[in-house]
């Protein structure tokens, strides 16, 4: 059974950090791109982060660059998004990703396998 797992959502106060975490099972997770995506309340789902196959290559959106960092485990099939000064700005639900190649694309059509998010509050 294809499943990518989030966990690591939680209501914070502005600046405080979070890790969110992404396990993938049932599926090749070494060859393939990972993104992060976030829809928040009345807007369209956006790219956060991605991931190239081996690590090598990230991307992060000019409004997380410098507080978010995406790194992965393929030992571990595990995808992370470490969040710091985090903003009420950045409150939505966070859904990672598998891309459809092995290196990074920026929308959404670029991603076969989706995750059914966490929900990430910040409050100020």
């Amino acid at each position: 059974q294809v499943q990518l797992m989030e966990s690591g959502g939680d209501s914070v106060r502005a600046g405080e950090s979070l890790r969110l975490s992404c396990v993938v099972s049932g599926l090749r997770f070494d060859d393939r791109a990972m993104g992060w995506y976030r829809q928040s309340l009345g807007k369209e789902r956006e790219p956060v982060s991605c991931i190239s196959w081996d690590g090598h290559s990230t991307f992060h959106d000019d409004s997380v660059k410098g507080r978010f960092t995406v790194s992965r485990d393929n030992d571990k099939n595990t995808l992370a998004l470490q969040m710091d000064a985090l903003q009420p700005e950045d409150t939505a639900i966070y859904f990672c990703a598998r891309a459809l190649f092995g290196n990074c694309g920026l929308l959404a059509a670029d991603y076969e396998d989706w995750g059914q998010g966490t929900q990430v509050t910040v409050s100020s």
